[in-house]
């Protein structure tokens, strides 16, 4: 048998603060390449430490970037040099999407010879358009098993300047790791992106976080220019608490309708995943933001408003939304979010299964990217994980309105938010 985490029903109807949120992963690792790019030294405050980010540092540690690592203050210290002194390396990436693309493209950018290994997990998921992105600018890259995904062998001469297309439908990570290392190319570098998102959240954080670090670029619809250009790097940088880790908290608002805040997140964030409180609100809930931060108030009688949503720009949220549709008064429709299949589960699948586990009925829409959720009466259950941080997390939520769900494999979570269910247990 799994360890397991057993739900218990959260009683009580007075606010609830919420203060302790990791750092945001997103922004984390864009922030730790950013600052080995740079020239000097730069501090990072509020750093999110996880599976995820654990990997990031490893792997910068191991390409000879220095760090001074200060976990219990939530603090990183990075000697940029304006590259890696390693430039023949094996760099283990884990089950991190984001340590897989960035890293991939900054030591391409950079030039040498690399033996790229991740987890089973992330070898499942999709590298073929940023690969064959790379070789289109002279890099070698050798697939060791499944062509298009880890592991691989590249070799590159470093990158120059160029043009490039990337598609952002599969993964809007290819273009932000190519965006994130443009300021170590020493010539005029273009990249057009192309596909579904190429005015997504995350690629709008990106372009935030350039700004922030003082990298020039111009972006005429969707291609965004490069000049050449010396960073420098920053003195330091703030990281924002996880907007992806708080929706569950707001969540957990509009189930119980009780005030819930989560401290230092406001609506101004530059993260996507802030989003998920417009939908709230649309389902009923009162969404407040105050000098502490971001509160959401579900409705007192506890029915939520069916909604029909397109998550395609915060679909981390997905499996949030769809963890609290059993308490809506009519269907809930999820639309747009069939590259969800593709990240750390078929997300699309286990919540199908999970929501099934619950007695809850949900079913593909017409166009095969969407969910339509019925509401119900949620049933006990032990929900499977499927090594998804997401899916942890995100369907405790229901467990603490209705006491009656058992979450399996709940350490999954140390990917992004290792102390999850110790905040849970500190609500009770």
């Amino acid at each position: 048998m799994k360890e397991k985490y057993i739900v218990k029903k959260l009683e009580g109807k007075e606010p609830l603060i919420i203060k302790n949120i990791p750092g945001s992963k997103s922004i984390t690792n864009r922030a730790l390449l950013l600052a080995a790019l740079g020239r000097g030294k730069c501090t990072l405050e509020g750093v999110l430490f996880s599976d995820d980010s654990r990997v990031f540092l490893k792997a910068l540690q191991g390409l000879g970037v220095s760090l001074e690592i200060m976990e219990e203050e939530k603090r990183v210290i990075v000697c940029g040099e304006g590259s890696v002194p390693n430039r023949d390396a094996e760099v283990y990436v884990g089950s991190a999407g984001t340590a897989a693309r960035f890293l991939t493209v900054m030591l391409a950018v950079l030039g040498g010879h690399y033996v790229m290994t991740s987890s089973d997990q992330m070898k499942k998921r999709p590298m073929q358009e940023l690969l064959e992105a790379l070789r289109s600018l002279g890099v070698s890259v050798s697939c060791l098993e499944e062509e298009g995904h880890f592991p691989f062998v590249m070799d590159s001469k470093g990158i120059s300047g160029g043009e490039i297309a990337i598609d952002t439908t599969n993964s809007s990570q290819f273009a932000s790791a190519l965006m994130l290392s443009a300021c170590a190319i020493k010539g005029t570098f273009r990249i057009r992106l192309t596909g579904s998102r190429t005015n997504g959240s995350y690629i709008k954080i990106t372009e935030r976080m350039l700004t922030q670090f003082g990298i020039s670029y111009e972006r005429e619809g969707d291609v965004i220019t490069f000049l050449p250009q010396e960073f420098s790097g920053l003195d330091s940088y703030v990281i924002e608490p996880d907007a992806s880790a708080a929706g569950y908290f707001w969540a957990l608002g509009a189930v119980l309708g009780r005030k819930v805040t989560v401290a230092n997140l406001h609506l101004d964030s530059m993260q996507g995943d802030v989003r998920l409180v417009s939908v709230l609100r649309d389902m009923g809930c009162l969404v407040e933001d105050e000098a502490e931060g971001l509160s959401v108030t579900g409705p007192a009688e506890g029915v939520l408003r069916a909604v029909s949503v397109n998550m395609k720009d915060f679909s981390d949220q997905t499996m949030t939304v769809a963890a609290i549709a059993p308490f809506a008064d009519g269907e809930v429709h999820l639309m747009d979010i069939s590259h969800i299949r593709l990240q750390e589960s078929d997300r699309m699948q286990a919540i199908q299964n999970e929501l099934g586990r619950m007695g809850i009925r949900c079913v593909t829409d017409e166009s095969g990217e969407g969910l339509v959720i019925t509401p119900g009466t949620v049933q006990a259950a032990e929900i499977q994980t499927y090594e998804d941080h997401r899916m942890a997390m995100a369907f405790t939520i229901p467990g603490l309105r209705t006491g009656n769900l058992q979450i399996l494999d709940p350490m999954c979570c140390k990917k992004t938010f290792e102390n999850f269910f110790d905040v849970i247990d500190s609500l009770y």
